[in-house]
């Protein structure tokens, strides 16, 4: 039996936030709220999560921020059943991974 994959992508995002368009953050923070992100896994019937964003800065060290909200996800999805497998920063050409650096 194959398994089955959902994909919350960043055109998605319009979908998380519909009260706060892109174009209203400033370009170093769009915000991403946990309970969102799961309750948007939850409607496609996903079991796990690979989250992912970008920084346009050109480094990919996770801030403080984005390990927080990381771990703020990680604890909401689990008490939902699902799995949050990683959270990948891409920036002009490199990435980091936090379950490589250890934090998920």
């Amino acid at each position: 039996m194959r398994g089955r994959s959902s994909r919350l992508r960043s055109g998605d995002l319009g979908h998380l936030h519909p009260r706060c368009p892109r174009a209203a953050h400033p370009i170093e923070r769009a915000p991403a709220y946990p309970r969102e992100v799961v309750k948007r896994a939850l409607e496609l019937g996903a079991s796990a999560l690979i989250m992912v964003h970008n920084h346009p800065s050109g480094d990919p060290t996770p801030s403080k921020a984005d390990i927080e909200m990381t771990r703020e996800v990680q604890k909401a999805a689990a008490s939902l059943g699902l799995a949050l497998h990683d959270h990948v920063i891409l920036a002009r050409g490199r990435h980091t991974s936090l379950t490589s650096l250890g934090l998920i």
